[in-house]
């Protein structure tokens, strides 16, 4: 098979690297390409992307999911893996398209797209408990197969319905973790900045989804959040992570409350207007 691997950019300079020699093996030697959408960087992003050798195209934001379906729709390989910049292959992950996927598809002749484990990390360490491991997402599907659903935020590739989704953690073999690394959050800064930008995101989809009117609401914007800290950190083991998911659990909370006061503002703000 040729693979595709496709990433959206903007200002990665501190993660496109990594990202992109984690599949460089997969693509050498003719056996795919790398295809990189970036929406107008400022830093060295575009040069690195450039010494590994991808089809870079320069694009005006559109939004995550269309920017990332306007690079699946220039993959020309059979198969495309789609990472996120601060995603990367892990060696068993690598190993598993590179040396065993065509024995892989031998026995799953059907299969149209692939699940793998991912594990993220919060200020350097493996959050292992909590909901946020094992996280499956499909990442790699056969071409013409799947698409990002059109949502603002935590978007996720939809495959055609009837299509088959395999998992080969569980249906192939059963004591490897074939996983993707997220540095998704490296320091509390960078926290807090996509929480503020993903909350926004988020009250946009819920006064959308109410017909642009969001009360104001105690149970969402205090009981939810803590309802949600409770259940994550307490009955989904989250203190097994530690300080750091103590502060995950907990600012992640946070962003619940937000989401829906940015919800009720956003709401009050537009009856002002159209009143």
């Amino acid at each position: 098979m040729t693979l595709s691997v496709v990433v959206i950019t903007h200002n990665e300079e501190s993660n496109l690297a990594r990202t992109l020699e984690s599949v460089q093996p997969l693509v050498a030697d003719g056996k795919g390409e790398i295809i990189v959408v970036d929406s107008g960087s400022t830093d060295r992003t575009v040069e690195i992307a450039k010494s590994f050798g991808a089809k870079i195209f320069i694009e005006e934001w559109k939004g995550y999911a269309a920017q990332k379906n306007s690079a699946i729709d220039k993959a020309q390989g059979d198969w495309i893996l789609s990472l996120d910049a601060d995603e990367e292959m892990s060696g068993e992950a690598r190993q598993f398209v590179d040396l065993h996927f065509a024995a892989f598809l031998s026995i799953f002749a059907d299969a149209e797209a692939v699940y793998f484990n991912r594990r993220n990390y919060f200020l350097g360490r493996w959050m292992r408990f909590g909901g946020f491991y094992p996280d499956p997402k499909v990442r790699l599907f056969r071409r013409g197969s799947g698409l990002f659903e059109k949502r603002l935020v935590h978007e996720d590739i939809r495959i055609v319905p009837g299509k088959r989704v395999v998992d080969p953690n569980w249906e192939y073999d059963e004591r490897a973790d074939f996983h993707l690394i997220h540095h998704s959050y490296p320091t509390l800064s960078d926290y807090i900045t996509h929480m503020n930008r993903y909350s926004s995101l988020g009250a946009e989809m819920v006064v959308a989804k109410n017909n642009g009117r969001v009360r104001f609401s105690a149970i969402n914007i205090v009981l939810r959040p803590l309802a949600t800290f409770v259940y994550n950190y307490f009955f989904r083991l989250g203190f097994l992570d530690g300080r750091e998911g103590l502060l995950l659990h907990l600012y992640h909370a946070v962003y619940v409350s937000w989401k829906y006061a940015k919800a009720w503002e956003l709401s009050r703000d537009s009856s002002s207007l159209s009143s």
